[in-house]
């Protein structure tokens, strides 16, 4: 009985354990750090290449002509799951309480299942909501800090009397740095992961300098790079652009 009695105590506390550490580290939190299973993309594709196949069509919900470029075509579960191509959604996506934006890119040509994190994404909308702020009390006045590209400058978070919040990369794991360009609007610098990922191209496959330099980190992840501005080469290195 004392052994009985021991290994339900010991239960007890590994189920409180593992209660107080939900409470410590929502699953907002947990999201951007943990990706996904790779089976859930995997699946998910599985069904936008299938429903394709028989409708001609993509599972996507609507967007704008001013939605940027990685945020704009989001897979529809709902259409999904009404047509019975799915019997659940994902857990890590955003409508069932997950961190992630499921999106269709390369739509026209080759659609792929890639994921937008959205802890990075309300991070980044809490920063432009305090430039705004910032801006609107102070006669339009930006609060810049130094230069970053042509164009482009970081942010002096002090003037905004907030802490810098800790952008983790989905692409490398380091934590990036917040700008703003001359009309206020917040960017991620990924200037850093794509001179990494580039890096590690051959030769032959390197981009042009037209060529849009986040489609080297889209390419080779699951991920989008969240509000990145566009990206060209410029004397063999990657610099933001204005669009």
């Amino acid at each position: 009985m004392k052994g009985l009695k021991k290994a339900a105590a010991a239960m007890v506390l590994a189920l409180m354990a593992a209660l107080l550490s939900g409470c410590l580290y929502p699953k907002d939190q947990l999201g951007q750090n943990q990706k996904p299973p790779k089976d859930a993309i995997m699946n998910v594709q599985a069904v936008v290449d299938q429903y394709q196949k028989d409708t001609g069509l993509l599972p996507i919900q609507n967007s704008t002509e001013t939605t940027p470029l990685y945020e704009k075509f989001k897979v529809d579960f709902d259409k999904l799951k009404r047509m019975n191509y799915m019997s659940s959604i994902p857990e890590s996506a955003y409508e069932q309480g997950g961190s992630y934006y499921y999106l269709v890119i390369n739509e026209d040509t080759d659609p792929t299942v890639k994921l937008m994190n959205l802890v990075l994404y309300q991070q980044m909308n809490d920063v432009q909501a305090a430039v705004k702020s910032y801006s609107d009390t102070h006669e339009g006045k930006l609060p810049e800090g130094a230069e970053l590209y042509p164009g482009f400058k970081g942010i002096d978070f002090d003037a905004l009397d907030m802490k810098e919040p800790a952008l983790h990369s989905m692409f490398s794991g380091a934590i990036l740095t917040p700008m703003i360009d001359a009309k206020g609007t917040v960017y991620i610098d990924y200037g850093a992961d794509i001179m990494q990922a580039l890096s590690k191209l051959e030769s032959g496959k390197k981009p042009g300098e037209q060529a849009d330099l986040r489609a080297v980190l889209v390419d080779s992840s699951d991920f989008v790079p969240v509000k990145s501005p566009v990206y060209r080469l410029v004397n063999g290195e990657p610099r933001a652009a204005r669009q």
